[in-house]
């Protein structure tokens, strides 16, 4: 998963990232709450952990921002140095969805983000079968069908597929998509990414008559909708 963290410690920020790129996840760092409202503005991410005090631009005020223009089920976790009760209740009820209290620890960490992530999407848990309608996936095999007619597609094409699915409704950024199914391997043209996505939605015969469209989000990236055929 994508985790966007803000904190104005650079040491505790290099820390956090440290734990959550062991744990399996990607971690993107920020020292500046601008910065990071920047970034959220034209980026994706799966989770964010937010400071609650940084002298730019609060926790607090990107919290606000986040639950009025994102996702409501994007999860948040504040981490905070105030242990006052009335402290962590005002950071439950401005929409953060669990806190930590400073000095962190590497195990708790570690469980409080995973018991975010699961609950927040539950489709991305490991299955060997995962059904969208008419559109059947068989993530082990790496096969996908329609109405159980075998499609052909290439590895990157059956991935792209099931990165859209897993994020039904929610659009994904370009950023997000590269480093989900390309990972690593960011230098690859931008027509790459496009002819994938239309070679998707052509095997897999994504229009609004079988239920689902995938569409463009100017200037952002791509969201696969789930519409119902007139």
């Amino acid at each position: 998963m994508r985790i966007a963290v803000l904190d104005d410690d650079n040491n505790l920020l290099e820390l956090v990232c440290t734990i959550l790129n062991a744990a399996g996840h990607t971690c993107h760092p920020f020292l500046s709450g601008k910065e990071m409202l920047h970034n959220l503005r034209r980026d994706s991410y799966d989770m964010l952990i937010l400071d609650w005090q940084v002298p730019d631009l609060s926790g607090t005020e990107i919290l606000h921002w986040v639950r009025e223009k994102l996702s409501p089920n994007l999860p948040v976790l504040f981490m905070t140095s105030r242990s006052g009760e009335d402290d962590i209740v005002a950071g439950l009820a401005a929409g953060a969805d669990d806190y930590m209290i400073k000095p962190v620890r590497r195990s708790e960490l570690v469980a409080r983000v995973q018991a975010l992530l699961r609950r927040a999407y539950p489709s991305q848990t490991v299955s060997e079968h995962l059904q969208f309608g008419i559109y059947k996936f068989e993530t082990r095999a790496g096969r996908v069908s329609i109405n159980d007619v075998p499609v052909e597609m290439t590895q990157k094409e059956f991935d792209l597929a099931l990165l859209l699915f897993r994020n039904l409704g929610r659009p994904l950024s370009r950023a997000y998509i590269l480093e989900a199914v390309w990972s690593r391997d960011i230098d690859i043209p931008s027509r790459t990414m496009d002819t994938h996505i239309s070679r998707v939605r052509s095997k897999l015969e994504l229009r609004p008559e079988n239920g689902y469209r995938l569409a463009p989000v100017y200037s952002y990236g791509y969201r696969l909708e789930q519409v119902t055929a007139e």
